[in-house]
């Protein structure tokens, strides 16, 4: 009987190996990352969207799992994607707010980005849409990674279009390194890139690749192809979200069409809440408290879909906390590539990813808006530091102007600061003092409960102390140690 048991024992360790090589042996997936602009938490129908309809997303949420508490590191453009591109929360890297047709600087050449790392393990690699990481040649897309480029180097709004500022020279389209338009149709900028990607696909069939499609809309101005028009019943918003379901969807099926599905991972996600001041022309961030340009929730949780046949639960919904920067470490686990050398923020959470039992979610996380530390988030408890921050002024904006646009004063463009911002844009300008909120029982951020949990106040108040150490925080005039400069022209 001893022997017997010993057998077993023997043959489910034996069987323990074989599934464990089985898995380190299975191939790395292609990397399907999209990205839209400016797109609400509540802007998904999976996600309680009203008004108008997202199949496709809502398919591949049905297919793979959604994640509910899924966080950019900042609440604007740029410094969102310069830390989904490092695994670095944007502050480390010194890239913040949004890059313009003026500005001198971008992604710094020494960090390790991640189209590099998947070039680096053999994966072919392109982007089509918006960049947003410096307009300047040193650095494009192409020169940190990317194979192809189609896009944009900035915002859609920065060009003639702007719905305020008349000044700026005409918008670029860029093709690999070549501008082959200026002031594109952006009625047909969804189109294009879907076609693009489906190319991509086509062509790429074969070997592995890493695939970021980073969409233009529905940051403001707003447009739709005649084909969308009138669609939905939320008028042309709705219209543009209707549109680029329907262009995701049809990359989800150019993967079925090559017989790629079960070998893809696929990653939604927006890159920051919704642009609130243009009202009609901006989305929703359902329950939670006000949008881009805070770090109110509203402004950093996004929603966000992945999906891996096999690999990632079908129909499941995950709570846990997760970040863009931990999208880099876990991607280069899944295809055995050679992470950076820099220290980076992000984790690999491919056992949270995957459903696993006993998996660990990401335990702090820093809330950031430029160089200002504002909120820090442990487990369900979110401390937010005393700041300024912006909400959208009266009467709610329309057709693509802000709010408040007939009250704005032309010599108030100028300001530098949050209160540029604000009166570029059609915001107020108010300030939250120290609070603090308990996320899962309190998703809106309504009632400060600081004064019954001192406790936690002050276990929080440590980690923001670790954080401007590292990170630095201009509010407490704090130089972190752990910060690294950006690229310069």
């Amino acid at each position: 009987m001893r022997y017997k048991i010993l057998f077993l024992i023997a043959a489910i360790a034996w069987l323990g190996v074989l599934d464990t090589t089985s898995i380190q042996a299975a191939p790395a997936p292609n990397i399907v990352l999209i990205m839209t602009d400016d797109q609400g938490y509540a802007d998904l129908g999976c996600f309680g969207a009203k008004g108008f309809q997202t199949p496709n997303l809502d398919r591949l949420a049905a297919e793979g799992t959604r994640f509910t508490s899924f966080y950019v590191a900042q609440p604007v453009c740029t410094a969102s994607r310069a830390a989904l591109m490092t695994g670095c929360y944007a502050n480390r890297v010194s890239l913040f707010g949004a890059l313009n047709h003026e500005s001198n600087v971008g992604i710094a050449e020494a960090e390790l980005l991640l189209p590099e790392i998947c070039k680096a393990a053999g994966f072919a690699t392109a982007i089509f849409g918006k960049w947003h990481l410096g307009h300047r040649d040193k650095f494009l897309p192409t020169r940190h990674g990317f194979d192809e480029f189609l896009g944009i180097p900035y915002s859609n709004d920065n060009g003639p279009l702007h719905p305020i500022v008349r000044t700026i020279p005409s918008l670029p389209l860029i093709d690999g390194e070549k501008v082959v338009e200026l002031d594109p149709d952006q009625s047909h900028l969804t189109r294009r890139f879907t076609d693009r990607a489906i190319q991509f696909i086509e062509k790429n069939k074969d070997r592995p690749f890493f695939l970021y499609l980073p969409h233009v809309m529905p940051h403001v101005p707003i447009f739709v192809s005649e084909k969308f028009r009138g669609k939905s019943a939320l008028g042309l918003y709705g219209d543009v979200i209707e549109e680029l379901d329907s262009g995701i969807g049809e990359v989800l099926n150019a993967l079925k069409r090559n017989g790629l599905d079960e070998h893809t991972f696929v990653i939604f996600c927006s890159d920051n809440g919704p642009f609130l001041s243009y009202g009609n022309h901006a989305g929703s961030a359902g329950p939670l408290r006000e949008g881009k340009l805070t770090t109110f929730e509203g402004g950093v949780r996004v929603p966000c879909i992945m999906r891996w046949p096999g690999q990632i639960p079908a129909g499941r919904t995950c709570n846990e906390l997760l970040s863009t920067i931990d999208l880099l470490p876990t991607i280069v686990r899944l295809i055995g590539g050679k992470p950076p050398t820099n220290k980076i923020d992000g984790e690999d959470r491919w056992p949270l990813i995957a459903g696993q039992a006993g998996a660990k979610p990401r335990e702090n996380f820093y809330y950031y808006a430029g160089d200002e530390l504002q909120a820090i988030c442990s487990g369900p408890w979110k401390l937010h530091l005393a700041h300024e921050y912006l909400t959208p002024a009266e009467p709610p904006g329309k057709n693509g102007k802000p709010a408040n646009f007939e009250n704005l004063k032309p010599e108030s463009m100028q300001m530098s600061g949050l209160r540029g911002i604000a009166s570029r844009h059609g915001y107020l300008v108010k300030k939250i003092e120290q609070s603090l909120f308990n996320l899962d029982d309190d998703i809106g951020e309504t009632t400060d409960v600081s004064k019954t949990h001192s406790d936690i106040v002050q276990r929080l108040l440590k980690l923001a102390e670790n954080a401007r150490a590292d990170l630095g925080d201009s509010l407490t005039k704090r130089q972190g140690l752990g910060v690294r400069p950006c690229g310069k022209e």
